[in-house]
C-alpha cells in the first residue's frame, strides 16, 4: 500500500511514517501544501493523511483542488482543531474521515485501512492464497505447505503485493510505487535483491516455485501450469 503524507511538523510526521512503514506501507511525505498537492496529483496514492494547518495551500484547500481534478484518493484529515464546524467543512469539501490532535498511532492506522478497504468497493479479504501459499493478513503470518515463514516487513509487504495481483505481471516500476516510495532510484537493483530474498524465503524449498520473471517486464505470481 502507499500513502502520502502531508504534515508541516517534522517530529509528527517522522511518527507516522515510521509506523505505517513499519506496517509494510510505502510512504511519500510533503512538508507544505503545495508540494503536497504535486504529489497528490501526479502519483497513484491508496490513501492520503493531510493536515489543515499547512504552508503554503491549507489542507481545506488542498483537498478541493483533489476533488475538483477528478482525485478520488481518500483522504483523513489530521488538525489540533477539534470544532464541529471544522469537521463538517473538512467532510463537505471532501475529506473522507477526521481526526484530531493528539492521536494514537493505532487508531489512525485502523482508520486509514478503513478508508482504503471502503474504496475498494469490496470487503477487504483477510486471507490469500496461491497454492500451498498463503497470508493471515490479520496476524501477519505467511505459511506454505503448513510451514510458517519468517519474513521482514518490506518482504510481507513485497508478497502481499505480489499475492493482490496473482497471475498479473507487475513491473518494478509499479512495485517500487506501492512497496517503496518515489525516493528510490529506478536504477537501482533493490527490488531484484528484495526478489531474491523472498524467493529463498518462499520458492527455494519448494519444486513448484511461484514467483516468475517475466524478463524485460517483471515479476508475477501464480502457479505452473
Amino acid at each position: 500500500m502507499r500513502l502520502l503524507l502531508i504534515e508541516d511538523d517534522e517530529k509528527i510526521a517522522s511518527f507516522i511514517t515510521k509506523g505505517f512503514k513499519a506496517e509494510g506501507f510505502a510512504v511519500d511525505h510533503a512538508l507544505d501544501g503545495n508540494s503536497g498537492l504535486d504529489l497528490a496529483l501526479s502519483e497513484p496514492y491508496d490513501a492520503a493523511v493531510v493536515d489543515i494547518m499547512l504552508p503554503g495551500m491549507d489542507g481545506f484547500s488542498l483537498i478541493g483542488r483533489m476533488r475538483r481534478e477528478k482525485v478520488m484518493t481518500p483522504v483523513i484529515i489530521l488538525s489540533a482543531k477539534d470544532a464541529i464546524d471544522d469537521r463538517v467543512k473538512g467532510l463537505q469539501i471532501g475529506g473522507d474521515d477526521y481526526l484530531s490532535k493528539p492521536f494514537a498511532f493505532s487508531e489512525l492506522l485502523a482508520r486509514v485501512q478503513a478508508l482504503i478497504r471502503r474504496s475498494s468497493g469490496a470487503k477487504e479479504p483477510t486471507r490469500l492464497s496461491v497454492g500451498d501459499l498463503s497470508i493471515d493478513m490479520l496476524a501477519r503470518e505467511v505459511r506454505r505447505g503448513g510451514t510458517r515463514i519468517d519474513l521482514q516487513p518490506l518482504e510481507y509487504s513485497l508478497l502481499e503485493y505480489l499475492m493482490r495481483n496473482q497471475g498479473r505481471v507487475v513491473s518494478k516500476t509499479m512495485i517500487m510505487e506501492h512497496v517503496w516510495d518515489y525516493h528510490f532510484d529506478p536504477q537501482t537493483n533493490v527490488v531484484e535483491a528484495r526478489i531474491c530474498r523472498l524467493r529463498d524465503k518462499v520458492d527455494k524449498e519448494f519444486d513448484d516455485k511461484l514467483i516468475h520473471t517475466v524478463r524485460g517486464v517483471g515479476y508475477v505470481l501464480r502457479q505452473n501450469d
